[in-house]
């Protein structure tokens, strides 16, 4: 029993005193280790929902799960004839981006925009959406490949 606490005494000092284990002090340790049983404590069983919520917390996956509900239920808030023809596409500082179908249907939903904005709030007020922004379709780019220039380039011929 002493020449246990006189050798763990020598390797704790040696330890402090070099900053480093030796092999016999990382086997103590390993040792220490596998004496653990199954109700010792912090051995206690965890819930699911407390680890899950947990996970949450860490990573700050809280917005970015309330954000996919928004977009999921895009057509509850909205109407389903409106939702066949808007997406949402991003969330950013409090601006909700909406692609629409056409443009005809982005300016139809601009003039709804403080009622769907309402209801936007109404459903998920934990997002902080403070405006809404409905752009058309994308035109199509004639710029290709890594060396593009500025200007008409070969259109410039057109009639």
């Amino acid at each position: 029993m002493a020449s246990d606490f006189t050798q763990e005494f020598y390797y704790r000092m040696r330890e402090a005193v070099t900053g480093r284990l030796s092999r016999d002090a990382k086997r103590i340790r390993e040792k220490e280790k596998q004496k653990s049983k199954p109700f010792d404590r912090g051995r206690e069983p965890i819930k699911a929902g407390t680890t899950i919520d947990g996970l949450f917390e860490t990573y700050r996956w809280q917005g970015k799960v309330a954000e996919a509900d928004l977009f999921n239920r895009w057509n509850e808030i909205v109407g389903d004839v409106n939702a066949e023809n808007s997406k949402p596409e991003t969330l950013v500082d409090g601006t909700l981006t909406v692609r629409c179908r056409t443009t005809a249907w982005a300016t139809q939903l601009r003039l709804m925009q403080a009622e769907i904005l309402a209801r936007v709030v109404e459903a998920h007020a934990d997002l902080g959406i403070e405006t809404l922004k409905f752009l058309g379709p994308d035109a199509p780019s004639w710029k290709k490949g890594p060396r593009s220039v500025p200007g008409r380039g070969p259109r410039d011929t057109y009639g």
